[in-house]
């Protein structure tokens, strides 16, 4: 393994993985899509590394995401773990994150990742538009969140 990829895992993989789990609503099917997703980045790391490699795994992480939503398009549980933080009632920082998980879970495919990416990653527009491979008009024409 090369030590720019190996790097790259390090120091991105935490912001990946939470991305990875908005896509998903689950803890383990965003580890397994992040880990396919950097498997896929590792094959075309010479290809990708100079450019945005970040941005070549939120494509790659959405493609697979939506392959999986289309071949099961069966509800996945919701994990329900709260948040791993020190001592204290997480009560209502719990129910809240619960409640953005389980709304993300109503949009589709397109519309959760087009939500994640623009107002959890910060992405442009633009950007958005890239990792799913659309016309920038597309994240304009969903719903922003209340």
């Amino acid at each position: 393994m090369s030590e720019s990829f190996r790097e790259f895992v390090v120091q991105r993989s935490p912001a990946l993985s939470r991305t990875a789990y908005l896509l998903t609503g689950d803890h383990q099917l965003a580890e397994d899509l992040l880990q396919s997703a950097l498997a896929r980045t590792y094959r075309h790391w010479r290809r990708i590394r100079e450019g945005d490699p970040e941005a070549y795994v939120r494509r790659a992480m959405y493609h697979e995401q939506v392959s999986w939503w289309r071949r099961r398009r069966v509800a996945e549980r919701l994990d329900a773990t709260p948040a791993e933080h020190g001592g204290g009632d997480h009560t209502d920082e719990t129910a809240l994150r619960l409640s953005v998980v389980a709304a993300l879970r109503r949009l589709t495919a397109r519309q959760r990742a087009v939500v994640v990416l623009r107002y959890y990653e910060d992405l442009t527009e633009a950007q958005v538009a890239e990792v799913l491979g659309c016309s920038v008009d597309t994240p304009k024409r969903h719903p922003r969140p209340r």
